[in-house]
Order: C-alpha cells, then structure tokens, then sequence
C-alpha cells in the first residue's frame, strides 16, 4: 500500500505530461475530463492511504535505498495521517476546483490544466516528504504553479502586478528556505529528517542550530503570509481566477504551517525542547497578531476578493496559534479548523466568482442591492459568513473549540476571548458584504473607493444563469465545511493523528526501521464555555455586521468613523509596491532572527 505515495504525485504530473504533449489535438471538454480524472484518482490514492496509516506510520524509500547505520542516502516519503489527511484533503480541494472551472472559465487548454496539475503534485508530495530538501522542491513547484495560476490573464495590469509581487516575495522565503537547509546539513551531515533530529538529539543545541530552525521558519512564515511576511497575499488573492483562489485559500497557506509543525517535530523539537516555551511564545504570539492584523482590515475592503484575502490571514493566524502550542491538542484542533475552515473560505471564494460571472464586478458598494435575485448564491454566502463567525455546531466550532480547549490546557487563557474577537471581525466583514450585495440592507454608495471599475467578468459563457457545475462545486464546500464539525468522531480522528504527529523520538525510529505502533486517542466533547465563546462570536459577527450597515448616524456613527480612522494606517502599508513589501519582509526576519537568537541560548 505504501506504493501509492508515489503514485499519487506521480499521476497528476503524468496528467500534465499528457495534456503537455496532446495540446494541439485535445480541445477543452477532453482537458478538463482527464485533468479532473487525476485529481479524482489522487484524492482516491491519498484517502486509501489515510485508511491504511490509520494510526500509525508506513515509510516508502525510492529505490529501496533504506538506511544503513543511522546513515540514510535514498529518498523517503513518510506518510502519517496528518500528512495524508491534508494530501487528501488538497487533492479533494483541487477536484471541486476544476468541476468549479470547467467549460465555464474562460482558459486555454491545456496550459491552465497543466498548471493545476503540477500545483496538486506539488502539494501532495510536500505533505509526504520525508526529506527536508524535497520538502524545499515540492515547495518550489507548488509556488512557480501558483505564480502561473495567479498572473493567468497576464494581459490585465493588476493580474501582472499581483504575480510579481507573490512571485519575489516567495522567491525570497525560498532562497531563506534553502539556506536554513544549508546549515542544517553542514551542521549535522543530512537531509533526512528523522536523520537530522537524530543528529540535533545527539548533539544538543547550539548557536548553529538556532540559527538553522531560525531560516527554515522565517522561510514557512513567509509562505504562509504571517505578519509582517503576508502583504503580497492580498494583493494576489484578489486578482487570481476563482477556481484558483478555491485552492489557495484552502490549502496554501497552510501548507506552510504543516511544514512548520513537520519540522520542528521531526528534526528541531528534540534539541530544542528546554527551549520550547519561547518558541510557543513566539508563534503564539505572531498567530495573534496576524489573526487580529487580517480580521481588522476584511472590514476596511470594499473589494469581494480582497476581502476575502484578509479573512485568509486572519485565519492564517488562527492556525498558526493553534500549532504554535506546540502540543497534540493543538495540532488535533488546528487540523480539524484547517479543513473546515478551508472548505468555508473556499467557498466564499466560489460565491465571489458567481457574482463576478453574473454581475461583471466585485466592488460590494458597487454592487449594492444588485444581487437580490441571486438567492441561491446569497443563501451559501451567507451561511459561509456564519462558518467563519464560527456558528455552532459545524465544523469551524469544532476545531475553534478544540484550539481554545488546548491554548487553556497550555496556560494562555486569553487566546480563546481574541479568538474570538477575530472571528467576530472576520465574519461581520463578510455577514455585511453579503447584506449590502444580496439584500439591499444600508446604505447606498455612489462611488467606491475600490479598482472594481477595472474588473472584468472570467466567463464568456452566458451571464443569465449561474453554471450547473459552479452550483454543485459551491454546494460540495458547503457540505465539506458543515460535515466536519457534524460528523464529531472527526475530532477523536484528528486526537489520533496528532498524537502520531508530534511523536518525534517514535518518528524516527520508524523511519530506520522500527515497527509501527498504531496509536488510538480520544477527543472530549465541547465544555459549555466552547458553546458561549463560539456563539459570542457569532453575536459579534452579527452585531458589527448591523453596526457597519445602520450604525453610521448620531453617535455611533461618529464611534465608527474614530474605529475606522485607527484602522487607516494599516490599510496604508499595504501600498502594492513590492519594494515597500521586501523592507517589511527583510524587517520581520531581523526582528524574529535576532528575538530567536537572544532567547534560545
């Protein structure tokens, strides 16, 4: 079984290849036919996987090169179920995307197919290396792919603009990314990563090692746009085709905060476990900031995508809190929100592109009352304002719960009532786009202070109805984002995985050999307070949602003018020149190299 590692990279490259070299013979019915046909086939290969790992965790060395004495010279896929629960559930992601896409937006086959392609192998192979330099290659992939997807109209200015900006800035985190790889294997001879933890376990900590955890993270951080790294992703978000923005709000940024937990737990956590309270400091800490950071400014976007770009950091941030925990019960809770969370934000994105095919525009002013007659869209929008508000019982209270549970067990018991702040934001800045451009509710504007004047439908098909294949794609987030939370034996799912996943010492072991043991854990129930924190973000996200449409006369009007004025300088930094974007970036690496490198003596 451990066969299908590799296969289910393989497949979708080989897809790729085909469509590659069959451009000029197949037209697009038959490209979006074999595209979707090999993400369907992945997900199939990555879901049987998952079933098969179940607790434990299988090893697939290429070549048969297995380790000898504690050296390991080949290439090792080490498939545990965090990992094959996300390879599955980017792999599912990407199916709905291309069901979302096909023969609706306007793409040329096969380069559009062809890039979806090599952007799922990318993922599927990083959530299954074994080695810390393929986890840099299969990165790579996956970014070159996205840049494509990103900047695919290139002949509008702000999609050329948007790719630039993603492109230098994760050029940048890359280049960190391998030279954090270069210390490392200077420092301990390997590039495998059980090989790596057991050389740092060896031999202690260091200012070598420091400085190599501290490369590798600023370089995840950076792809995963924490602040101050995330200016480039508003402004790519907000130009990408809709089936794309599906997969990167999903599944990419979060694939930097997989790698992040891979990392240290495999290779860095050993050594640097006296040390593992500032770390959790840190990271908490910069999840707090990026998850408040990303809630306040989706309320100063008047732009659909854009909006929707800073409810991604928001959440980004979220999931960097819960992984920063450094604990099983925040890993568990993080893999749980990621994937309802992602179905939520997914789709969102999906209901922004069917305002843009049946509406021409984003800008939510612009388009003031002008969707009453979408009701099908406005019933899923809205309930994915809910998702994100965090309404229970669905999946983001589930996995929201468990992260509060687990930052309360850690000792930070003010991380569950920020949460809850930011989930509130997120959720009013969507509750209220939705009201203004389904319902007609506040008031109107004549201007925008939006480009949506620039914006440019993605369809060429008939702008009268919404596509059969975007209304069911809408309609399998929407069941993906609520089954997560319904189906509650997930959670004692995610307990399993996680408690595999933080196992480094078991980790290793495995990796030279050793049988593995299939581990079984237990999830308790949300507590009454998971309840209230969760319906108290749902009140806020209601509340401020009124607030925003009704609430501008009189004295609160003024009290919102003032909030909004406090707002104002973050929603200056985000100017969209990347030189402005490269100070920051280089910036929040001095600033976290040097805190790291004062605190882990």
């Amino acid at each position: 079984m451990s066969q299908l590692a590799p296969l289910a990279v393989a497949l979708p490259l080989l897809g790729a290849a085909l469509l590659t070299l069959g451009h000029s013979a197949l037209p697009r019915f038959p490209s979006d036919l074999l595209a979707l046909l090999a993400a369907v086939v992945s997900a199939g290969m990555t879901l049987a996987l998952l079933v098969h790992v179940g607790g434990g965790l299988t090893v697939y060395w290429f070549g048969g090169w297995r380790p000898r004495e504690g050296i390991a010279l080949g290439i090792d896929f080490a498939v545990d179920p965090i990992g094959a629960g996300l390879a599955a559930f980017v792999s599912l992601l990407m199916a709905v995307a291309l069901l979302y896409s096909a023969r609706v937006t306007d793409v040329e086959p096969p380069y559009y197919h062809v890039m979806m392609l090599t952007f799922l192998a990318g993922m599927v192979g990083f959530c299954l290396s074994g080695d810390l330099f393929n986890m840099f290659v299969f990165f790579e992939l996956m970014s070159v792919s996205a840049v494509a997807l990103i900047s695919y109209k290139v002949s509008q200015q702000a999609a050329l603009e948007g790719g630039l900006n993603f492109a230098v800035i994760n050029t940048l985190g890359g280049f960190l990314f391998l030279l954090g790889i270069a210390v490392a294997y200077a420092h301990t001879g390997a590039l495998n990563l059980a090989q790596i933890g057991d050389a740092l376990h060896r031999g202690g900590n260091d200012h070598v090692v420091v400085i190599a955890f501290a490369l590798i993270l600023a370089a995840l951080l950076i792809k995963s746009a924490v602040v101050p790294f995330h200016f480039w992703l508003s402004d790519a978000y907000a130009v990408a085709l809709a089936p794309v923005c599906i997969l990167l709000a999903g599944a990419m940024s979060e694939m930097g905060l997989y790698g992040l937990g891979r990392v240290w737990y495999a290779a860095f956590g050993a050594s640097m476990a006296p040390q593992a309270g500032t770390v959790r400091a840190v990271l908490v800490g910069a999840g707090l900031l990026t998850a408040l950071w990303g809630s306040v400014m989706s309320l100063q976007e008047d732009h659909l995508k854009r909006l929707l770009a800073f409810v991604t950091i928001a959440f980004v941030g979220v999931f960097l809190t819960g992984v920063g925990l450094l604990t099983a019960d925040g890993v568990a809770g993080t893999a749980v929100y990621v994937m309802a969370d992602g179905c939520g934000k997914a789709l969102l994105f999906a209901c922004a592109g069917i305002v843009q095919h049946r509406l021409g525009r984003l800008g939510q002013r612009a388009l003031h009352g002008r969707g009453r007659h979408l009701r099908f869209t406005a019933t899923l929008f809205i309930a994915g304002g809910l998702l994100i508000a965090a309404v229970p019982p669905f999946g983001p209270f589930l996995g929201k719960s468990m992260i509060e549970d687990a930052a309360i067990k850690a000792g930070y018991g003010f991380v569950p009532p920020l949460i809850v702040v930011c989930s509130g934001l997120a959720g009013a800045a969507v509750l209220r786009a939705g009201a203004r451009i389904f319902l007609g509710w506040g008031e109107p504007s004549g201007s925008s202070d939006s480009a949506d004047e620039a914006t440019e439908p993605e369809e060429e098909a008939q702008r009268d109805r919404t596509p059969a294949v975007m209304a069911i794609a809408s309609l399998l987030l929407l069941a993906g984002s609520v089954g997560f939370g319904v189906w509650f034996g997930f959670a004692d799912l995610a307990q399993t995985a996680a408690r595999r996943f933080i196992s480094g010492a078991a980790y290793r072991a495995i990796v030279y050999g050793a049988p593995a043991r299939h581990l079984h854990a237990g999830s308790a129930s949300p507590q009454w307070y998971d309840w209230l924190y969760c319906g108290g973000s749902t009140l806020l996200a209601l509340s401020l949602a009124a607030l925003g449409l009704w609430g501008r006369r009189g004295r609160l009007g003024r009290v919102m003018e003032r909030a909004d004025s406090l707002a104002a300088p973050l929603r200056h930094v985000h100017t969209g020149r990347i030189g402005d974007y490269t100070a920051a970036l280089a910036l929040g690496v001095g600033v976290l190299g040097g805190l790291l490198t004062l605190t882990l003596r």
